[in-house]
């Protein structure tokens, strides 16, 4: 099955498509069955990894993709 990536609007249907795109799944270099390719994210997107910081500037278009203690995907949310 080709991969489609979700259209970027911020939207609460959005982050839905992308959690059950991501959520589970490692990312790395490559699709694959635990694997989600960084290069098929949107262009603005910020991967946070526990402790990690980061600014607080909002913007509705940028994907954050919240890692666990094994890079494991747990969460989305656009901010």
């Amino acid at each position: 099955m080709p991969l489609t990536v979700p259209k970027i609007t911020g939207s609460e249907a959005d982050r839905a498509e992308w959690l059950s795109k991501l959520v589970g799944k490692k990312i790395g270099k490559v699709n694959n069955a635990t694997t989600f390719a960084e290069k098929n994210l949107p262009r603005v997107h910020r991967i946070l990894r526990p402790d990690d910081g980061y600014r607080l500037d909002y913007r509705s278009d940028r994907l954050n993709v919240y890692l666990d203690e094994e890079d494991v995907v747990r969460n989305v949310r656009f901010f």
